[in-house]
């Protein structure tokens, strides 16, 4: 028997898809931003297939991770262990 409902995963791919689909309506400036963005979302969807049950939430969990770790980079605000 085949999936019914679709995974976590999935469908946080299927939100990437449509983010990458908007950014190429953006204007140029604010494209590479968008795109950004779509990365950042699949770029835990393994992970956090299991913590999740909205891909939503799933999704946008990813992002703000990215985000502050690029802002840990960039800042060396956050250390290790806080």
């Amino acid at each position: 028997m085949g999936r019914t409902i679709p995974s976590v995963r999935m469908e946080v791919k299927k939100i990437a898809e449509r983010w990458e689909k908007t950014a190429k309506v953006l204007k140029k400036e604010d494209r590479i931003y968008a795109e950004k963005l779509a990365e950042m979302a699949k770029k835990h969807s393994s992970e956090v297939f299991y913590a999740f049950d909205d891909p939503l939430e799933a999704a946008v969990f990813s992002v703000l991770l990215e985000i502050l770790k690029a802002i840990d980079v960039d800042s060396g605000l956050l250390l290790p262990g806080e």
